[in-house]
């Protein structure tokens, strides 16, 4: 039962994944940290001005 897990073929969509990753583009390379924390402080900008400015 065992010998059958051990050769069991990927998933599909990984391989699809890896080689997709693996594709150089040309265009800005931005670290998703980086996206992650621009999108954060949009919001808290966003929320500080509604508190600070009620309309």
């Amino acid at each position: 039962m065992s010998s059958k897990k051990k050769n069991a073929p990927l998933p599909a969509s990984s391989a699809g994944l890896l080689r997709f990753f693996e594709d150089e583009t040309r265009g800005i390379k931005i670290k998703p940290e980086y996206v992650l924390a621009g999108a954060g402080a949009m919001i808290g900008v966003s929320i500080a001005i509604r508190l600070l400015f009620p309309v």
